[in-house]
């Protein structure tokens, strides 16, 4: 690495990939961590010399070799590291200075330091000891892909017949001449992939994505037990809901029940796209839905939701991604989840090519309020789309406009983005029941909850974060007083009314 590639790295700051340390004697367990969090994820490169802040400092020249060593000896050390991650050492030259870049790379199985697992969430090094988010760590690491799991023993007549010919008329209809068509089954299954074999083991036979777009209710319930969709409406009865289907059906159906619950749960308005009326409701409510049952990890534990409240329509699901953060187009490259039932949807119609279906969501999310949706990735995909600015019966009453623009103004949202995860946090919260955010690290998740609220209303309460993370009320309300002491966010109201806002810059 030359010098201005280096400072160009430096000027970029830290990242999910890029870390400093300062690093005046030998490294530290942080740096350790550091490198375990980033084998566990997309692999990276940490800085050793330089501050915080991107400045340089440099290590000791008469200790590089010795630096160089200790991190050779650490990470080998199969009593600290299981397995050995694999790391590369570089020493650069700048202004004077001696930088040692430590590169890691991206491990194929699940790495710990110290017997305890790290993953990088945004700049940070998360602490992981719930099953769940071990279980998606293991899932990410995972070389294939899981619905192309085979089972030997499954038939056709495991699957139903009436499907097979939907999906066979669904495509012809999609495309006159359709090669589905005039297939028999057996050529309509192997075309689809649904009917596949596996190279490395010889086993050939009916895949995961056969069964969930084709099989039988009882198939389906036994071959992937944890696979359930609950959607949910609650603006009314906050506590509850008031409105709930629990979806365990084939994909097909699932696709059809969903889209028509998403429907009936929100308002209809109608708009116009050029000059063409449109419904961006059934937009979204397609689009949502298509990508949940689309890029979902089925093998996951993680219950999927779709929770649609006065504020937002939401949808959350276990996914296998290397990317963690926020979506935006342009900025990232689309990858499929599940691209066997994936190019199904796409030949049947449900859906459309890969990555057209966001920039069609974001469409109708303009078209629908004149806002933006928001989309994060990682082991848990979520997305959001605004359904309006008025606060529900629960919420409390919003002020007026100008008041709630100056509490979301642009300019403090870089404050927020610096609320999630903690250097080495860990997650001490306890989950108390199935929530939104279940399986999402504590700190993390009430980040998520924060922004959605101060977006969508410009404040947010305890007991709202508490519904939507699932964590107790004191684990909350102590991550917001420290939001509170470091100006991030301010407090209105007594102990019974207390509410969060935004600090307020001036324009």
């Amino acid at each position: 690495m030359t010098q201005d590639e280096l400072m160009k790295v430096l000027c970029g700051g830290e990242s999910s990939m890029v870390e400093f340390k300062r690093c005046s004697d030998l490294p530290h367990a942080d740096t350790f961590e550091t490198v375990c969090s980033f084998a566990n994820r997309m692999g990276g490169d940490i800085y050793l010399g330089v501050n915080d802040d991107g400045s340089i400092v440099g290590v000791d020249d008469k200790r590089a070799v010795e630096i160089e060593r200790n991190i050779a000896n650490v990470t080998s050390n199969r009593r600290l590291f299981s397995p050995a991650p694999t790391v590369e050492t570089e020493r650069i030259i700048c202004n004077g200075h001696t930088v040692i870049r430590v590169w890691v790379a991206s491990g194929s199985s699940v790495i710990r330091y110290k017997g305890v697992v790290y993953d990088r969430v945004a700049d940070t090094d998360v602490r992981i000891d719930g099953d769940i988010q071990i279980s998606q760590m293991y899932i990410r690491k995972q070389n294939y892909y899981s619905e192309r799991r085979i089972f030997r023993y499954l038939t056709p007549f495991d699957l139903r017949a009436d499907l097979i010919s939907r999906m066979r008329n669904m495509a012809v209809a999609q495309r006159a001449g359709h090669p589905w068509g005039s297939m028999s089954d057996e050529e309509l299954f192997r075309s689809a992939k649904l009917y596949d074999r596996d190279y490395t083991t010889g086993e050939e036979g009916f895949n995961l994505a056969a069964v969930l777009l084709l099989g039988k209710d009882d198939v389906i319930s036994s071959v992937c037990p944890a696979y359930v969709t609950d959607a949910i409406v609650r603006r009314d009865d906050v506590d509850r809901y008031d409105d709930r289907l629990m979806v365990r059906t084939n994909l097909f159906d699932a696709y059809d029940q969903l889209t028509a619950f998403v429907r009936k749960g929100l308002p209809d308005r109608f708009a116009l796209d050029g000059d063409k009326r449109t419904s961006p409701r059934d937009v979204i409510a397609r689009e949502l839905v298509a990508n949940s049952l689309m890029h979902r990890e089925y093998s996951s534990p993680i219950v999927a939701r779709i929770i649609m409240d006065s504020a937002s329509i939401r949808t959350i699901n276990a996914s296998r991604s290397f990317f963690e953060g926020r979506m935006r187009l342009g900025e990232f490259t689309p990858m499929p989840k599940n691209p066997i039932i994936a190019d199904v949807f796409v030949q049947t119609g449900i859906a459309e090519k890969l990555g057209s279906g966001l920039r069609s969501l974001m469409k109708a999310s303009e078209l629908y309020t004149g806002e933006e949706p928001e989309f994060e990735d990682g082991d848990v995909f979520a997305a959001t789309v605004p359904v309006s600015r008025t606060p529900g019966p629960a919420e409390g009453r919003m002020e007026d406009k100008d008041d709630h623009d100056a509490a979301i103004d642009p300019r403090n949202m870089s404050a927020l983005e610096n609320a999630g995860p903690t250097k080495g946090g860990k997650n001490d919260g306890q989950r108390v029941s199935a929530v939104p955010y279940e399986g999402v690290d504590s700190e993390y998740a009430i980040y998520l909850s924060l922004r959605r609220h101060l977006d969508a209303i410009g404040m947010v309460t305890v007991p709202q974060i508490v519904k939507d993370t699932g964590l107790d009320a004191r684990t909350v309300r102590k991550r917001l007083q420290v939001m509170v002491d470091n100006g991030q966010l301010t407090v209105e109201g007594q102990t019974r009314g207390r509410r969060y806002v935004a600090v307020r810059q001036d324009r």
